[in-house]
């Protein structure tokens, strides 16, 4: 399989994943601005969407949607304990926050990083997303993970968007859990190797 990638964009999800789960796999890399892999192609003809990941299967089928592919691949390595089992109430929780992570963290990063977002709208989605990090910081209080001891692909997703809080210069420090979650999950071996493997850490 193939994964379609930009380094340190939201397809460090299921790279890390991969990872995490033992897959045999391959990597191409995607100029987002470009819209063309490393190799030529044009990216618009491997997703019509124009947004990484994309997960390219042995058979040629491909797979978009971060928190929809990285649930695929926890399906099919069932013993990497990535995800729980489908049909349990703990799925139910890993999907939680798979969506949360989508729609209150990662979406309102997007108009903080476009050029063209009007500066008030800016402080705005910072003002947002530091109401959900307040929320967050409470949550993880004597927890490893979202939930619990265990990793799972909602943390692989959660982790990588959260890395973007430096870069519009918002303090993860304002949130000591918050913060010790992002370096416990930055300190994975797995996790280690996809971020030097795309360029993000020596």
């Amino acid at each position: 399989m193939k994964l379609y990638f930009a380094p340190g964009a939201c397809s460090l999800s299921p790279h890390i994943v991969l990872r995490e789960a033992g897959f045999d796999f391959d990597l191409e890399q995607v100029n987002n601005q470009e819209k063309k892999t490393k190799s030529g192609m044009d990216y618009w003809g491997v997703n019509a969407k124009g947004q990484v990941p994309v997960l390219e299967l042995d058979n040629g089928e491909r797979i978009t949607e971060g928190p929809v592919i990285v649930q695929y691949l926890a399906d099919q390595m069932p013993a990497s304990g990535l995800a729980p089992a489908n049909g349990s109430m703990d799925r139910v929780r890993v999907q939680e926050w798979l969506n949360f992570t989508s729609s209150e963290i990662h979406k309102s990063f997007g108009p903080i990083f476009r050029p063209t977002t009007p500066d008030a709208f800016k402080d705005l989605s910072k003002a947002n997303l530091g109401k959900r990090f307040d929320w967050l910081d409470k949550h993880l209080v004597g927890k490893q993970y979202l939930t619990g001891d265990k990793f799972t692909v909602a943390d692989a997703y959660l982790f990588t968007v959260l890395r973007w809080s430096s870069r519009v210069n918002i303090d993860l420090g304002q949130w000591p859990n918050l913060k010790a979650y992002v370096d416990r999950v930055a300190a994975r071996p797995k996790v280690q190797e996809a971020m030097k493997v795309e360029g993000l850490i020596q």
